[in-house]
């Protein structure tokens, strides 16, 4: 918490004497340096390319905390230690690292006026380090990369750029691209002042239109890695759905997936980061619609639209409203591209409207702010404030987001910025990005829903608190330092904006006591806002955003990233010295207790979810708390409106829009897609992006070849074996025949209970205890009801007859889910999601045998309790659980001595240890916990392997590894990688 003091303090940047902020001490101890309360050790980081076996990077005897994982220690040591690898000058210690950072921060604070006295600045200096070597935020990766070295210090990770309708503009475009992608960062902007190729040049010939210019701009973008790293550029593409160019712009990347796959077939190596996919253009670019409030209201009421032109604003081109809306959803079907914009919604919440309106947004869609301007990241790890009686603690968390937005306000007094107009822009502006990640594992260990009433509450009050503290504390460093240059012009725009903020968070609907003191809190707190803010005006123009936290997300050990829900429920780990596990998210367990479920009971639910990667059917877990284990990917992935409603619950209280891409199956339709990004407009996003399963064909599977090379292989082994039937099927004609049964056999009639409703299964079986018929009795005789199952045993029966395996309609009608459904009066089978599941897992358990049904994942209650007793639902010998329990697997890791000098790690000592060592068996739970497969290296891998579902991600550029969505780009969990956002 903090206060305003009198001081001498002289503000350089604006030239007045002002006062400083002290800061009262919250999280670090007086008189105590946050590193000595820390056990720190010794550790080598060596990363391979796990296709070639390459070494990509090595570097032994690195110093981290005792509870970071090995994954953070690697990403860190490999992307942010600065310096030369095997060198003096060599970065080794993470201490290194945040005293490069916090000290730089510190200094320049001091010099600009922000602490009242040295002992404050000690304070912020003491807290800021805790907080990051506690793994409490982060800032982005241009600060990591950047400050307190000799390079430039930029410290921002999103920019938009400006382009006019001259040459001289455009070429500047490219210039100022390729610088800010050689900085590591990204950047966006709208083409829609070019003038379109349907407009006349002043000289008479025809203009050349924005789509071809962005062909220049794509290719310069794809020979350059971001940052001398090994990731590509990130950019965005904007255009106005009221240019003339608009339909060519929308198809431009669906022409090209057309392309890709006819290269692919053509036997051209066409997977992401293929030889031959370079020939393909505007791949190094997103895509995004700028679409009106007047344009969605046409799409809506089926009437026609105008295109301008650029030059007069004249419509010189009329279009159906919903013709053009279903050729854009078109294109995102067939390749993720466009996305939408919504301009008016982006322009309501604009602080600056008399500088300039809103126009682009960053690579990744969270930044949207004036043209030629930057944003500095920072993303809280929520997970950290939640109290060990599972409440969030709202006081802790606005001490921490007053600390951290005093720090990202300062960085822009000694910030580098990759060209003069984004640089002033941005020191008068002074836009921030304060957001947070692990929201999906926050709300699990809650007991609350991703896509629940209770998990929205409980994410928009958070959200609210943290722009409502953001622009407190930006209103009170205003009262020290003075408001941003350009506030005075744009004070009412902005009280208004403020007043929206407050608006909303008055309408939030409180659920249950956690939200709800959140809540008064967040009241509170925009009650100051509005009072403090009308006296001193605000520091900064923009405060909040939600950013993808890719690799930030992994430096801070987080199960989730940004708003995302989690990703799996099953973990990939790996272990000091090598070696990996496979372990279930740990917040699965707390979150158990937290809804009352008994020791057993957990132990039972999280050993279930280690095999099967999902909770559908783990024994006790009740139904109505499936959805609290709702994940991303696997069987009980979020539906698309989930991620929708979720961002709307979050988005009214960000000064920026969210970085986040709505997943569709790839069943999905262009009608689908439609509703999606209708839906979002009318629920208030500013920016929707999609993606559907499989929709590109440059994403390689990890099967070890691409996406790409496996399609062609399952045609041409479809045209071959079509080649076959041809030549059989002249000589062999084949035709079933009925296996009927004996006029007399054995049958069994099974009484069961549904939800409820009662019923009478009765099935007969053949001489050799085949299953042969079923009659099923279901409601009173004479009823629709019984006549339809009358109607259905006599198919089946028929089907069974001529040789349907019972496997096959045990696969077709387990999971099917309609009601009634729910708890059963059958030990064997607790639960059940119908009716027809319930029968057909009765079947199976009568009649298949066990290999059959494990591989359906179907077992009986006694095979289920010798699970949990011996960890096999085998019979097991007595003899063989004794051996299993007297010698427990064994794998041998490394242990560096800590008391060795960093470049005296050669000969280590080796100790022979279980499956973790003891620092890590305090963060992991046995249950649950196994050797990870051989062929998985990462999380999204390990969940292809436990699943069977395939995971739509493009493989690491530097590792090898398959990666895993975060925002709208990718992750690599192995290296921390990502495909366009820091």
């Amino acid at each position: 918490m903090t206060e305003t003091v009198s001081g001498s303090a002289h503000d350089t940047t604006s030239g007045r004497t002002g006062r400083g902020v002290r800061i009262q001490r919250v999280f670090s101890t007086p008189g105590v340096h946050p590193y000595d309360e820390i056990s720190w050790e010794r550790r080598d980081v060596v990363q391979t390319n796990w296709k070639t076996g390459a070494t990509v990077f090595e570097q032994r005897g690195v110093e981290f905390p005792d509870f970071w994982s090995v994954n953070a220690s690697t990403i860190v040591t490999s992307k942010y230690f600065r310096g030369a690898v095997g060198t003096d000058a060599r970065e080794w210690s993470l201490r290194q690292l945040v005293d490069r950072v916090v000290d730089t921060y510190t200094a320049a604070g001091l010099e600009h006026g922000y602490f009242a006295d040295a002992a404050d600045a000690e304070i912020f200096s003491h807290e800021l380090a805790w907080l990051l070597v506690h793994q409490y935020f982060s800032f982005n990766s241009p600060v990591w990369f950047n400050v307190g070295t000799p390079s430039p210090q930029q410290v921002s990770a999103c920019f938009i750029l400006s382009v006019d309708d001259s040459m001289d503009s455009i070429l500047n475009w490219y210039k100022e691209e390729g610088f800010i992608f050689k900085g590591g960062s990204g950047a966006g902007l709208n083409l829609s002042r070019i003038r379109s190729s349907k407009e006349l040049l002043s000289s008479g010939g025809t203009a050349s239109g924005p789509v071809s210019f962005m062909r220049g701009a794509d290719a310069s973008a794809g020979t350059i890695k971001s940052g001398g790293a090994t990731r590509r550029a990130a950019k965005m593409v904007v255009l106005d759905v009221d240019h003339p160019d608009i339909e060519e712009f929308v198809a431009t990347k669906a022409r090209e997936e057309d392309k890709i796959r006819a290269l692919r077939d053509a036997g051209f190596d066409m997977d992401l980061g293929g030889d031959d996919i370079t020939s393909v253009q505007y791949q190094n670019a997103n895509n995004s619609v700028r679409v009106s409030d007047e344009f969605m209201r046409a799409v809506e009421e089926g009437t026609s639209f105008g295109l301008r032109s650029r030059q007069t604003g004249e419509v010189i081109e009329t279009v159906d409203a919903r013709g053009l809306f279903h050729k854009i959803s078109e294109a995102a079907w067939a390749c993720a591209d466009p996305g939408l914009q919504y301009d008016d919604t982006i322009n309501d919440w604009h602080t600056n409207p008399e500088t300039g309106r809103i126009t682009a947004s960053n690579p990744c869609s969270e930044y949207m702010s004036l043209d030629n301007s930057s944003c500095n990241l920072a993303s809280l790890n929520l997970l950290k404030f939640l109290r060990k009686d599972d409440t969030f603690d709202a006081q802790s968390f606005a001490s921490a987001v007053e600390l951290i937005i005093t720090a990202m306000d300062i960085s822009i007094c000694f910030a580098d910025f990759p060209t003069e107009p984004i640089g002033q822009t941005t020191r008068d502006y002074r836009q921030l990005g304060i957001g947070y990640a692990n929201l999906g594992a926050l709300l699990m260990a809650m007991g609350l829903g991703y896509d629940s009433e209770g998990g929205r509450s409980m994410a928009a009050t958070i959200t609210s608190l943290m722009t409502g503290t953001s622009y407190a504390r930006s209103a009170e460093i205003a009262s020290v330092v003075g408001p941003y240059a350009g506030y005075r012009r744009n004070a009412d725009a902005h009280q208004r904006v403020m007043r929206k903020h407050q608006a909303a968070n008055d309408q939030v609907r409180t659920l249950h006591a956690e939200d709800r003191a959140v809540h008064e809190l967040a009241t509170k707190t925009w009650e100051t806002v509005l009072r403090s803010g009308e006296k001193h005006g605000f520091r900064n123009a923009q405060a909040s955003v939600l950013a993808p936290t890719g690799t930030i997300g992994f430096m801070m050990d987080c199960d989730t990233t940004g708003i995302e829900p989690d990703f799996s429920l099953v973990k990939f780990k790996k272990l000091v010295g090598g070696g990996s596990m496979q372990i279930v998210n740990q917040t699965i367990p707390r979150a158990l207790r937290k809804l009352g479920y008994q020791p057993e009971q957990v132990e039972a639910i999280v050993a279930y979810i280690s095999e099967h990667g999902h909770v559908v059917d783990a024994p006790g877990l009740r139904t109505e708390h499936y959805e609290i284990f709702d994940t991303a990917m696997g069987a009980r992935s979020l539906k698309p409106m989930g991620h929708v409603r979720m961002m709307a619950a979050a988005q009214p209280f960000l000064s920026g829009a969210i970085s986040k891409t709505v997943n569709l199956p790839e069943t999905a339709t262009v009608e689908d897609i439609e509703d999606v990004y209708l839906q979002s407009w009318k629920l208030g996003l500013k920016a929707t992006a999609i993606y559907r399963d499989n929709c590109k064909v440059g994403q390689p599977l990890s099967d070890g070849g691409g996406k790409a090379t496996k399609d062609a292989k399952d045609a041409q082994d479809a045209k071959d074996a079509a080649a076959v039937v041809e030549k059989v099927v002249e000589k062999v004609v084949y035709a079933p025949t009925r296996k009927r049964l004996p006029k007399s056999r054995v049958s069994r009639t099974t009484s069961f209970t549904v939800g409820g409703a009662e019923g009478y299964m009765t099935s007969g079986a053949h001489d050799d205890g085949e299953l042969g018929e079923i009659f099923l009795k279901l409601g009173k005789q004479g009823s629709t009801l019984a006549g339809v199952m009358d109607a259905f045993s006599i198919a089946v029966s028929i089907g069974l007859q001529y040789g349907v395996p019972l496997e096959t309609y045990v696969s077709k009608f387990t999971n099917l889910r309609f009601e009634p459904a729910g708890l059963t009066d059958d030990a064997d089978v607790r639960m059940s999601q119908s009716i027809m599941d319930y029968i057909f897992r009765r079947l199976a358990l009568d009649y298949l045998a066990f290999e059959d049904r494990a591989a359906l994942g179907i077992y009986s209650a006694e095979e289920r309790q010798r699970h949990l007793e011996t960890g096999s639902y085998e019979p097991v010998e007595v003899s063989e659980v004794q051996a299993l329990r007297a010698e427990p697997e064994q794998v041998t890791v490394v242990l560096p001595d800590p008391d060795a000098e960093a470049a005296d790690t050669d000969d280590e000592p080796t100790a022979t240890v279980g499956e973790v060592t003891d620092a890590e068996a305090a963060q992991t739970s046995d249950v649950g916990a196994k050797p990870a497969p051989r062929e998985a290296h990462t999380s999204a891998e390990l969940l292809e392997k436990v699943t069977g579902t395939a995971v739509d991600s493009p493989l690491c550029f530097t590792c090898g590894t398959k990666m895993r969505p975060a925002g709208s780009c990718h992750v690599c969990e192995g290296c921390g990688s990502t495909s366009g956002c820091s």
